[in-house]
């Protein structure tokens, strides 16, 4: 080997080594500083709980304050802009959701990032099934106690049927939507401002039907206050094990959760995102974060960032034609 050669490999291996050791220190080393996390939803909302004790543990485990700002706004997007305009450090984060990752980049003729290429995804949180449910008093009278039996009555009688949302382009929306388009129904969308005025209006027979989030409709399955018909989801929920999938029930390819997870800037370090990811899995993994988040009916078990990425991408796909077969926009 020549001494030009030699000179070239011994700077290659310093090189690495000098490479490797820095990226070991910002893994070890961070954080340094607080950390804000950003939660694009009102206070009091599932995110907004589960990123609170997810943030009690991490700040306890890192010795680092961890300060939740809640950023509301037109879906979820002003709050995620917020942190995508902040330095890709690791130390501005936000709760990315099913609705502001997957649905709305799709469903809003205007929206202020890139959910293609702006994230820079930690660690997937929670995924929660909907459910099919029915006002009682109606599923009674009409005796209706399976999905087959509902699409018989709704196409006995066209346009009869309203079906409320926790507004437009929320999960339960496209749900019903899909549902509609799959099945070439005709009921009425009613959105509300919020799932529990649209539920208050399921409960007054006002609206007959809608997709519900699993905890939320469990507690009115138990009271009996409801009827049950199908999860959302391609299985069933352990939390509802009776409980068959709408494609069970021969409805085929459907599958419409809620989820949420937790994003970066796009740019940031992948050492950085590997502790983060860290951090939070092991917070996640803590028998009372795991508790709240049954209580909400999700059974995941904490991944790695490459797999909230691998996911991420695929909803986001699978959205597109979600909301081409369902014809849903905001101006």
């Amino acid at each position: 080997m020549t001494l030009t050669k030699k000179l070239i490999l011994s700077l290659i291996v310093g090189l690495s080594s000098t490479f490797s050791t820095h990226t070991a220190f910002a893994q070890d080393s961070f954080p340094q500083n607080n950390i804000r996390f950003i939660v694009p939803y009102a206070p009091g909302g599932p995110l907004d709980t589960v990123a609170r004790l997810l943030g009690e543990k991490v700040q306890k485990a890192s010795g680092q304050t961890v300060i939740v700002e809640n950023k509301a706004g037109a879906g979820g997007n002003i709050g995620i802009s917020t942190m995508l305009k902040e330095k890709a450090d690791g130390y501005t984060l936000a709760m990315g959701a099913v609705a502001t990752m997957a649905i709305n980049p799709w469903i809003y003729s205007k929206i202020p990032f890139d959910a293609s290429k702006d994230f820079a995804p930690v660690l997937l949180v929670a995924d929660v099934p909907n459910v099919l449910i029915l006002n009682k008093e109606f599923a009674q009278a009409e005796k209706i106690d399976s999905v087959q039996k509902l699409i018989d009555y709704i196409k006995a009688n066209p346009g009869k049927l309203n079906y409320a949302s926790g507004g437009t382009g929320s999960a339960g929306h496209l749900a019903g939507e899909l549902l509609k388009a799959k099945l070439d129904l005709d009921i009425v969308h009613a959105p509300f401002q919020g799932a529990n005025p649209a539920k208050l209006s399921l409960l007054a027979n006002q609206t007959q039907l809608m997709f519900d989030n699993l905890a939320s409709a469990k507690t009115l399955i138990d009271d009996g206050k409801v009827v049950a018909l199908a999860v959302s989801t391609h299985e069933r929920s352990p939390f509802l094990p009776k409980l068959p999938t709408l494609e069970e029930q021969g409805v085929k390819d459907f599958d419409i959760g809620t989820w949420f997870g937790i994003v970066a800037p796009a740019g940031t370090p992948e050492a950085v995102i590997n502790k983060l990811n860290q951090l939070y899995a092991t917070a996640m993994n803590d028998p009372a974060v795991q508790k709240q988040l049954e209580t909400m009916g999700s059974a995941l078990k904490a991944g790695t960032a490459a797999d909230f990425a691998e996911f991420a991408k695929k909803e986001l796909a699978k959205y597109k034609e979600v909301v081409k077969t369902a014809n849903a926009k905001i101006d």
